[in-house]
């Protein structure tokens, strides 16, 4: 008996499994491939607008369009052009649960180049961030789902129609009407939860329909069917475009509100905890799933809800390893450095780390 259960054991995996296993790779790469093509774009179009201004052209934010003529703006827009391809493809081959968290790699793309070409100070929290968002990365990875949810559009259709699902969007298109109509002219300009919620909400449902276009676009490409054949990609085709284009408006007013700092952390948290509600609800990812990799999946994901945050919100603290190592320093030499006495005020004991807020310092030296 032993020696037949160790030759299960051995069995190689099946064709099925095979070919899951390679459209889950094949989604990861497309996925890691958009976080680089985006987060580059972002610098290129900055170092071409930045060119423009140092030739004396009419600036984008006072209405010039002299960057329609530089060819290093086009490339950061072909870039991006790009990195939007990868990530549309990425869902066709790969969990929605995975592609989307993995997007904030584009923000750690963004900061180093922009530290490297752009000469912006990355400070001390935001390399940690870089370096959590790379560790949530790999966790999610390694614990996401890598079985294939839906293999025809016939049984999406079904799964379209199940009354959890029905419920989700019912819940979804309610609360983002009445922001819409009612919450945001209130409270739009006062709270920034506001117009991040609507279009994380719509943007939950935007994934869904990507999500299932790109499986329709699979399909009818590998010739497995003909998929464009039916209604329902057309249907989904208009649900994008109208989805993408509220998404689109109401995030433009939030970061042209509030800050783009806590706008960037936010709409992560929000939008990806969203898609991967919906994700669970129509696809069912996680229902094969042991215990230990849905708590490692969230886990890596709330390092990536860290890590977007440490480099966003706090990018314009004064923070450096050199602080770190000053409060290393024995508490007593701290002391006798401040006061000149082996012994100082009670406030002094705060250490050398500083900051400062409207010019007053509220640490010590």
């Amino acid at each position: 008996m032993p020696n037949a259960n160790q030759a299960m054991a051995k069995q190689p995996p099946s064709i099925d499994e095979v070919y899951q296993q390679q459209n889950f790779y094949i989604g990861l790469a497309l996925a890691l491939s958009s976080s680089l093509f985006i987060g580059s774009s972002f610098i290129i179009k900055k170092i071409g607008l930045l060119r423009l201004s140092r030739v004396g052209s009419v600036r984008a934010s006072a209405g010039g369009f002299g960057y329609l003529r530089d060819w290093i703006w086009w490339a950061g827009l072909i870039c991006m052009g790009v990195g939007e391809a990868a990530n549309f493809a990425a869902y066709a081959f790969a969990p929605a649960s995975l592609v989307t968290p993995l997007g904030a790699l584009s923000v750690i793309v963004a900061a180093v180049l922009a530290s490297k070409f752009l000469k912006e100070r990355l400070n001390l929290l935001g390399k940690l961030g870089c370096f959590l968002c790379l560790v949530g990365s790999t966790i999610i990875v390694i614990h996401s789902p890598k079985e294939g949810e839906v293999e025809d559009l016939n049984l999406l259709m079904d799964m379209l129609q199940e009354p959890t699902f029905i419920t989700y969007t019912v819940l979804i298109l309610s609360l983002s009407l009445f922001i819409g109509c009612c919450c945001g002219p209130r409270y739009g300009h006062k709270h920034v939860i506001v117009y991040i919620l609507l279009c994380s909400a719509i943007g939950s449902l935007t994934v869904m329909s990507c999500k299932a276009l790109g499986l329709a676009l699979r399909d009818t490409i590998s010739g497995k069917s003909n998929d464009f054949g039916m209604w329902l990609p057309y249907f989904l085709i208009c649900v994008t475009v109208v989805f993408v284009a509220v998404q689109v408006n109401y995030l433009n007013k939030a970061l042209d509100i509030f800050n783009t700092s806590i706008v960037t952390p936010i709409y992560y948290v929000i939008f990806t905890t969203l898609v991967i509600t919906a994700s669970a609800i129509l696809f069912k990812e996680w229902r094969h799933m042991r215990a230990e990799d849905i708590i490692g999946d969230l886990c890596g994901f709330f390092v990536v809800i860290v890590a977007v945050i440490l480099l966003n919100a706090f990018r314009e603290l004064d923070v450096s390893l050199s602080d770190v190592k000053g409060i290393m320093r024995p508490k007593r030499e701290l002391l006798g450095h401040k006061s000149g006495s082996p012994y100082g005020g009670d406030e002094d004991e705060r250490g050398p780390l500083k900051q400062q807020y409207g010019g007053t310092n509220y640490l010590n030296v």
